[in-house]
């Protein structure tokens, strides 16, 4: 054995093989070195090209497979829109630039309501098509800095009423949907998006102080907007802002509406003809918050033809549990109907109020009264109260002292501005006005006699009763119809007499939704 390697180790082409395997090893090693080199240094680099998690950059939670969620690809346009954004919020943008885009609201807050304005920091909480309209506005207006928070994604069904959504946004989270599309209007404004559902576990640092890493940082929350549709988040927000003294507006239901000049501002404690409206109020006022927040509320009643959420079918019970077909808990399981203009307007108008209001802007509604008629209600009521304690007496033939009438103050300003639109239904006239029976009852004006028994004094009156004229044009009534013994088709001509039926039909079909 030996010899033979002996023979081998001395042949030429024994070498010659020995060499070039060497020479193969050293060189594939070498190669193979090389690699595991550039491999360590492409994976160092790309760990340190991976920004920090920061208030900039939020670690995505995966979905329920186990993916990350998706990720929109950028056209060219938004490239560069972003790409500018990113500058112009580090300070590399003229700002005469800026003021020459705001030069309409410059001139009409001045320059120091405008400053205030830029200076500002808002959260809105919530946004679908309340939310994302107020923020468009307060991007527009000159806010600087926004923080959007909502956990939810855009839809198709949200196209109908979202102030930025495109086909292309479907599937991505709302916040960023908002961002990139006002990023592209107000390049300046600074956006913290926050896709998270709020609760009153996370309160406290959803509604924390401005945490970005500049000038600003530790900012307090100038305004706090909730858009928010669940009633379980919306309490919690509402009571956390109001017992940490934060700024704080609430818009309230939109769905079912479609009458804007019904959308009002006004205090929370007022605002009792909105469902919604009524059990937040409810909840906030078992922990000990009766009012002192302004809401956004329509004072539009529900009616015949008009749009109301009716009751799950069936079918949707036997599925399951109706909890079940939420969701997230606690959120509703069933469309709602929403005509897609009236979320703007309930979000223009808490935008509005917000602008205003940290502008220094003065603002002529009244949080405390709505559209603040009280005095003509009670003017109304007390002629109503008269007018009827007079045709009793006379029914009677003696004085009735404590005479009750089933008509509040609530339901005279219903009767005047729902049902007959704040004009007498005789010559259209909006002045002077006076409610008065349409009718003399079959019975006349008597007492009722089963309370009569129980020593009240009270006379039955529906709210499809009352008619609403002018106080000229109630004595002639009274003279002809109500005493004179006359029928009305005998006073008034076909087209008044039709529209009193109508009206009168309305009533009694609004009076079953109170």
């Amino acid at each position: 054995m030996s010899s033979w390697i002996q023979r081998h180790a001395v042949s030429h082409q024994s070498q010659l093989a020995a060499t070039a395997v060497l020479s193969g090893a050293a060189v594939a090693g070498a190669i193979l070195g090389y690699q595991a080199y550039r491999r360590k240094e492409a994976v160092a680099e790309l760990k340190a090209s991976i920004p920090d998690v920061s208030e900039r950059h939020h670690a995505e939670k995966l979905t329920e497979y186990g993916t990350a969620a998706r990720v929109p690809q950028l056209s060219k346009e938004d490239e560069r829109s972003a790409a500018l954004a990113r500058r112009a919020q580090q300070g590399d943008y003229d700002d005469d630039l800026i003021l020459e885009q705001l030069a309409r609201n410059r001139v009409f807050l001045t320059d120091d309501g405008l400053a205030k304005l830029r200076s500002s920091f808002i959260i809105v909480v919530g946004c679908g098509g309340v939310g994302s309209h107020a923020a468009a506005s307060l991007a527009r207006s000159g806010v600087a800095k926004l923080r959007l928070i909502d956990f939810d994604q855009v839809t198709l069904s949200s196209l109908n009423r979202h102030a930025v959504a495109t086909l292309a946004d479907v599937g991505t989270p709302k916040v960023h949907c908002i961002r990139k599309r006002l990023e592209q209007i107000t390049p300046w404004t600074k956006f913290d998006c926050r896709n998270e559902l709020f609760g009153g576990s996370v309160a406290n640092d959803i509604l924390a102080p401005w945490s970005f890493n500049d000038s600003d940082k530790g900012q307090k929350p100038g305004y706090v907007l909730d858009c928010i549709d669940n009633i379980t988040s919306k309490v919690e927000l509402l009571h956390y802002c109001h017992s940490h003294s934060i700024p704080v507006i609430s818009s309230m239901g939109a769905g079912c509406k479609s009458d804007p000049t019904r959308v009002t501002v006004g205090d929370i404690s007022e605002s009792t003809d909105d469902r919604l409206s009524r059990s937040t109020r409810r909840r906030l006022k078992v922990m000990g918050v009766n009012s002192g927040i302004p809401v956004v509320y329509s004072t539009e009643r529900p009616g015949p033809g008009k749009a109301t959420l009716l009751p799950l079918a069936e079918d949707e019970f036997s599925k399951g549990e109706v909890g079940e077909l939420s969701v997230l808990p606690d959120f509703r399981a069933r469309i709602l109907p929403v005509l897609g203009t009236m979320p703007a307007v309930f979000g223009y108008t808490v935008a509005n109020h917000v602008i205003c209001d940290i502008a220094g802007y003065p603002m002529d509604y009244s949080l405390g009264g709505g559209q603040n008629r009280d005095k003509l209600y009670d003017g109304i009521q007390a002629t109503l109260q008269g007018l009827m304690e007079r045709l009793v007496r006379t029914e009677a033939g003696q004085q009735i002292i404590g005479l009750r009438l089933p008509i509040k103050k609530d339901d005279i300003g219903f009767i005047v501005d729902e049902i007959w639109r704040g004009k007498s239904a005789i010559s259209g006239l909006p002045s002077r006005l006076v409610l008065a029976p349409w009718q003399r009852p079959a019975n006349g004006f008597l007492l009722e006699p089963k309370w009569e028994k129980e020593g009240q004094k009270y006379i039955p009156l529906g709210l499809g009763d009352l008619v609403c004229m002018t106080k000229e044009e109630a004595v002639v009534h009274e003279k002809q119809v109500l005493l004179g013994g006359k029928n009305v088709d005998e006073v008034y001509d076909e087209k008044v007499i039709e529209k009193v039926n109508q009206r009168r039909t309305e009533a009694e079909s609004y009076e079953r939704f109170r």
